[in-house]
């Protein structure tokens, strides 16, 4: 189990250009009706693309299935919100995956390999030894938190050599923006929301220079049937396949559900690395996607949000996704 406890952060706003989407509300309490999805999301290209491909494409209702989505700021919420039952599924990035590691959801899909996390400082600063001693601003539990992990680690240093700040992450797009953090371990887009305020600010580390694969993923809460589980998936892999075909209606389709421009979709969808259904089946039965995530799990050991990594199988329902393409 978890020595930290999940983070408790109200439901806001997508931190994506700050921008909202208007969506159905999540009802309360554990959802007894097997043809409604209630899916959280994040605001940018990896947690919102296939659930706007599977709107427009009628692939939810080809399933049988009525999709209630709804916007939050992480993926700790998201599995708050699912442990609750106000959730069925949610989406999470490489840095909430200790959450289902720990018990608290399963991943029904890996979605994207993303690589938008970077630490951020202000400008002139260009190594981590610079942010020693400083306010650095991070959202707990999230890929932010792990690429700032991950940079202190490299670098030799620990979060006892930082004045550490949890904030959200619109918290984090104002703070620095007025100078009153010094850096920040974050994420694209919201980096480039900062960039338009402050366009000297340093790009100190990422996760791109690490070589490692850093998965996004959609989770289901513990109790979800594996009936609804398996419909869910097939529209995702379904959607997943549309993406990877048409990339710039794509793109048009993700801008206008997050009431953003398509150069802003675009620049997001930068950061990320999408995979066919049929690449994400083979490296699941291969055993590729287990290593990706007891890799992470390492790095949760480490950092002592896990007392202990799982088998990847206990959390990962890498057979229903390979069942699931077979159909």
């Amino acid at each position: 189990m978890p020595r930290n406890r999940i983070i408790h952060a109200a439901v806001a706003l997508p931190v994506a250009f700050t921008l909202a989407l208007s969506a159905t509300a999540c009802s309360g309490g554990e959802s007894k009706d097997t043809s409604t999805v209630r899916f959280g999301y994040i605001g940018d290209y990896n947690g919102a693309s296939l659930l706007a491909i599977a709107e427009k494409q009628g692939l939810w209702k080809k399933a049988g299935l009525t999709a209630r989505v709804k916007s939050f700021n992480n993926g700790p919420v998201q599995v708050q919100a699912l442990s609750a039952g106000d959730l069925d599924y949610g989406y999470i990035g490489p840095g909430a995956m200790w959450l289902p590691a720990s018990g608290k959801a399963k991943v029904v899909a890996i979605d994207t390999l993303t690589y938008a996390d970077r630490v951020i400082g202000r400008p002139g600063m260009t190594s981590m030894k610079e942010l020693k001693g400083k306010r650095v601003g991070v959202p707990e539990g999230t890929s932010g938190d792990m690429v700032l992990n991950i940079a202190l680690e490299k670098a030799g240093m620990t979060t006892k050599d930082i004045d550490k700040v949890n904030m959200d992450p619109s918290t984090i797009v104002s703070a620095f923006s007025s100078g009153k953090i010094d850096g920040a371990g974050f994420f694209y887009p919201a980096i480039d929301t900062i960039k338009k305020k402050v366009p000297g600010l340093e790009e100190i580390a990422g996760t791109k220079e690490t070589g490692d694969a850093f998965p996004t993923a959609f989770v289901a809460g513990n109790k979800v049937p594996e009936e609804k589980n398996g419909k869910v998936v097939e529209v995702l892999q379904q959607a997943n396949d549309w993406r990877r075909r048409h990339p710039e209606e794509t793109l048009t389709l993700t801008a206008k559900m997050l009431q953003v421009t398509e150069a802003q979709a675009k620049a997001d969808a930068s950061h990320v690395e999408t995979l066919s259904t049929k690449d994400l089946a083979a490296r699941t039965r291969s055993g590729e996607v287990n290593e990706w995530l007891k890799k992470l799990g390492d790095f949760f050991v480490r950092n002592k949000q896990l007392d202990d990594n799982p088998d990847p199988s206990e959390y990962y329902l890498g057979d229903l996704y390979g069942k699931t393409y077979d159909k």
